[in-house]
């Protein structure tokens, strides 16, 4: 089993002899979306501590959202307990980058990709950018913060 799913169950056992409701309902959801991605599809998997980070980081995104649609409908206490639970799972998430770490990272592959080309890469090439990059953010940036680094190095 994934170090992190371990951990994630150890904390909700904990939290529930504690009585931390928010918390307890947080970590709960988020261990009901990891069994769910390990049963989608046809044969169910176990899911390594790289893919569990990823369904941590669509609930915490999720979260994000709907704290930003209750809050727009005038329900702050909803919003208030989204957001939240959106920080209690940013716990479990590597620590994200800095916009200085993102724009090394940035530069660093856009070299990578001009090596790889013999040129300069333009907007055409923004998917090979976003592959290198991807590969080392590794989960530590959101991806419209990524791609939006990677269109501003490419247009120069």
């Amino acid at each position: 089993m994934a170090e992190l799913k371990t951990r994630l169950q150890n904390d909700l056992t904990a939290a529930i002899k504690g009585r931390e409701t928010v918390k307890v309902g947080a970590l709960r959801m988020a261990l009901s979306a990891i069994t769910n991605e390990e049963v989608a599809g046809k044969v169910a998997r176990e899911l390594s501590d790289d893919d569990v980070l990823k369904v941590l980081t669509r609930e915490v995104k999720k979260r994000k959202e709907a704290a930003e649609a209750f809050a727009g409908a005038g329900r702050a206490e909803q919003a208030e307990l989204e957001k939240t639970e959106g920080t209690i799972l940013e716990d479990y998430l590597p620590a994200q980058l800095g916009d200085d770490e993102l724009v090394a990272l940035v530069d660093a592959a856009v070299a990578e990709v001009a090596e790889q080309l013999g040129e300069q890469p333009g907007q055409r090439q923004m998917g090979q950018v976003m592959k290198a990059v991807n590969a080392k953010v590794a989960g530590r940036a959101e991806g419209g913060r990524v791609a939006g680094a990677v269109k501003a190095k490419l247009a120069g």
